[in-house]
């Protein structure tokens, strides 16, 4: 699985920083990182939705630091499992 986070402009002004590390502790905690990539991506083209992240085909948007944990458990989480 790959999950690709935005770090355009927009989604850098609004905390694609604190999204990346929230999927970095997830991953780790989870114990999934040799089944997940996690990389930073230019514009998935939803800068009007709030940081945004394609996880494979999948977009997810509107992600920040307090609510990338929980998104990751309920949506992604138990896709690797």
């Amino acid at each position: 699985m790959i999950i690709s986070v935005c770090v355009g402009s927009s989604c850098h002004l609004k905390g694609s920083y604190d999204v990346i590390e929230g999927f970095k502790k997830a991953i780790e905690e989870s114990g999934v990182g040799d089944k997940i990539t996690l990389q930073a991506s230019f514009c998935l083209g939803h800068c009007a939705e709030g940081v945004t992240a394609k996880v494979d085909d999948e977009f997810i948007t509107g992600l920040n630091g307090d609510n990338v944990g929980q998104i990751f458990k309920e949506r992604i989480l138990p896709s690797v499992l």
